[in-house]
């Protein structure tokens, strides 16, 4: 099956000491990691399994539709 690709905002907290991984199009749906390689797996996991819930669950799947501002140099 052709999953949907979802945008992942990524960031370090230096109050928790580590990276966020978060997805605005599925609330709530976010991990964290060491590295930046160990955040993004790991909410690809939570990605997998919020769909996987949101299907046995019978609840709506939200089409990916955040796109992040991008700011051009002046």
């Amino acid at each position: 099956m052709n999953e949907p690709h979802y945008h992942i905002n990524l960031f370090w907290s230096a109050e928790d000491g580590c990276w966020i991984a978060d997805v605005p199009d599925l609330r709530p749906c976010s991990a964290h990691g060491d590295t930046r390689e160990a955040a993004i797996a790991n909410v690809q996991d939570a990605i997998d399994g919020w769909l996987e819930v949101a299907r046995e669950k019978g609840f709506d799947i939200p089409p990916p539709r955040y796109r992040p501002a991008i700011y051009a140099a002046a």
